[in-house]
């Protein structure tokens, strides 16, 4: 029984890294163009391509380890040739080869036909030029940092281009040799009566070369694992949960394909006095009862690092806001700043001295009702509550 794991020499639990390592080490090995003649290593390098065909689609992999192989390679069908679709692998393979004979674009790999618009099949691409991934990481910062801006050094692990063969894969240039199934084109056509079309080269994957020896650094791969310490440029007036995009800073790409980007998800730290609302920042004042009865002149701290001066109105109510403007954080579009608010608290005074009560007393005997409007209003309202009482 066919055991596609046991083929590369991968448990049954590996990755798609670890498979797809697997696989280029022994395709190296195995290739027809290293062994020409010995059809043991031909027959070997067929099992192997099959097992990671199989292995590295999630899809066809679930199917596998559920049903074996002859789930995934198909069962005899009606009539018409070896597979059950009058000759072709797949009723996808039967609709691009129709494509390919009447112009739809779909034996080529390119835009596309109208069969894999409306049915949602997708041209197999090459593996040349292949991106490589993004990566994501988190970067916490103080509220100051936030508002003002920083550069943060950092270490991450990515794939960077092997040194050794600059990314070839190969030991050495001469270790790289045309493709002799498709003759360096990375494509292989296929005409069966009047359909024509054309695939991937199933020996170079659509690279158009095999490497014959791999590189001893990186095995084949072209790309080794690093630590590199790279700078954060965190822009003013970033905001909590804001992501940066720092284009090439990801996995670098295989086979000459473009580097991946990096995300930096920000988490900015809660401040003990000021709180972000967009670009405005806020800020609690507490006063005493006497401050706001009478009126002041307050010193509040800015988030831009200095101080403002503010008058507070006599009569001030608690929870009233008044506003500082361009005091605020800087826009991170660089659309100016935002405000500064300050939300007035009027404080109750505690632990009074007998002096300190007499003279609340006194002053309470001489309140009138338009000394607390919002009070006799209330009362107003509330009154007929407690007439049936």
């Amino acid at each position: 029984m066919t055991d596609f794991y046991q083929t590369l020499g991968v448990a049954r639990g590996a990755t798609q890294e670890e498979i797809k390592k697997a696989y280029r080490k022994n395709a190296i090995k195995y290739h027809p163009d290293k062994n020409q003649g010995d059809p043991k290593a031909e027959a070997k390098f067929k099992e192997i391509s099959e097992a990671y065909e199989v292995l590295s689609d999630e899809k066809k992999r679930q199917m596998y380890d559920q049903f074996g192989a002859d789930a995934v390679r198909g069962a005899a069908g009606m009539g018409g040739g070896g597979g059950g679709h009058g000759g072709f692998s797949s009723m996808e393979e039967a609709l691009r080869t129709f494509m390919g004979a009447f112009g739809g674009g779909g034996s080529t790999g390119g835009s596309g036909g109208i069969f894999e618009s409306m049915f949602g099949f997708e041209s197999e691409e090459a593996e040349t030029g292949r991106p490589g991934a993004s990566k994501k990481m988190n970067l916490t910062i103080t509220f100051e940092e936030a508002v003002r801006g920083i550069e943060k050094d950092v270490a991450l692990n990515t794939f960077q281009t092997c040194g050794t063969c600059s990314g070839t894969g190969a030991r050495s240039p001469s270790h790289i040799k045309k493709c002799m199934r498709c003759n360096g084109a990375g494509q292989v056509h296929q005409t069966r009566g009047f359909f024509s079309m054309a695939t991937t080269c199933p020996q170079c994957y659509g690279r158009g070369d095999v490497i014959t020896e791999a590189c001893p650094t990186c095995e084949g791969e072209g790309r080794v694992k690093e630590k590199q310490r790279i700078t954060i440029k965190v822009p003013a007036g970033v905001d909590n949960g804001m992501r940066l995009r720092m284009g090439g800073y990801g996995d670098a790409g295989e086979a000459g394909g473009p580097p991946g980007d990096l995300y930096v998800f920000i988490t900015v730290e809660p401040h003990e006095v000021f709180e972000r609302q967009g670009d405005d920042v806020l800020l609690e004042l507490p006063i005493s009862f006497a401050e706001a009865a009478l009126g002041c002149k307050k010193e509040i701290p800015s988030p831009l690092g200095k101080s403002c001066r503010i008058t507070i109105p006599e009569g001030t109510q608690s929870g009233k806001v008044l506003r500082v403007r361009n005091e605020g954080a800087p826009n991170v579009h660089g659309q100016g700043h935002g405000d500064l608010l300050a939300k007035i608290v009027v404080e109750t005074p505690v632990r009074l001295s007998d002096k300190q009560k007499k003279l609340l007393e006194d002053f309470a005997k001489l309140e009138k009702e338009n000394n607390s409007p919002r009070k006799q209003s209330f009362l107003g309202k509330v009154k007929g509550f407690f007439t049936g009482c």
